[in-house]
């Protein structure tokens, strides 16, 4: 019973976790460049502390002189890299639109090639439309670059956090079903 009622905590917590992320999801994709934005200065963050941690490990690592200067040059160029998306968020958005276009087509090659290398098994077909659809979506991002700036990185990380929010409620959907199934049959 105390796992049914403790399952049944955790499917409404995450039920709650659902529809915020489905909430922030739609927000997303309404107003594309403002997340986009967002999605920018998280990165840039990301990169500073990057820089500050290879900092730290380069006065703290045994690795002598070369090892400790290699740690404090990768620091600085995290460092700029990262106070200058902070900065000029806008201009880091592009290069990191630039960055996704590029590693969408690259990622749409290799699942062609993959499916021409399992193209006899079962449902390969699905890996070639895979294959064509990344191709597609990053065709549309690099010869609209800098203008898919405003909306490309926005609008992905909306119909990711649609499909989290969809995915948890289905799943705590499931555990609140099966928390109930599990205190009538206790009782």
């Amino acid at each position: 019973m105390t796992n049914s009622i403790s399952a049944a905590r955790t499917g409404k917590g995450d039920m709650v976790w659902g529809i915020l992320m489905l909430i922030c999801g739609f927000l997303a994709i309404g107003i594309p460049l403002a997340s986009g934005i967002g999605v920018a200065i998280v990165i840039g963050w990301v990169v500073l502390i990057s820089a500050v941690w290879h900092l730290i490990f380069g006065f703290r690592s045994a690795s002598g002189v070369g090892g400790v200067l290699w740690q404090i040059l990768l620091a600085l160029v995290y460092g700029a890299a990262g106070l200058a998306i902070l900065l000029y968020p806008l201009a880091g958005l592009a290069w990191l639109t630039l960055v996704l276009a590029t590693f969408l087509l690259i990622e749409a090659a290799l699942e062609i090639a993959l499916y021409f290398s399992i193209r006899r098994r079962v449902n390969a077909g699905g890996v070639l439309l895979d294959g064509i659809i990344t191709l597609l979506l990053g065709i549309l991002i690099w010869a609209q670059w800098p203008f898919s700036s405003a909306w490309a990185i926005g609008t992905l990380v909306g119909v990711s956090l649609i499909f989290s929010g969809i995915s948890r409620l289905m799943l705590s959907s499931a555990l609140s079903r099966g928390a109930s199934g599990a205190a009538r049959t206790a009782i």
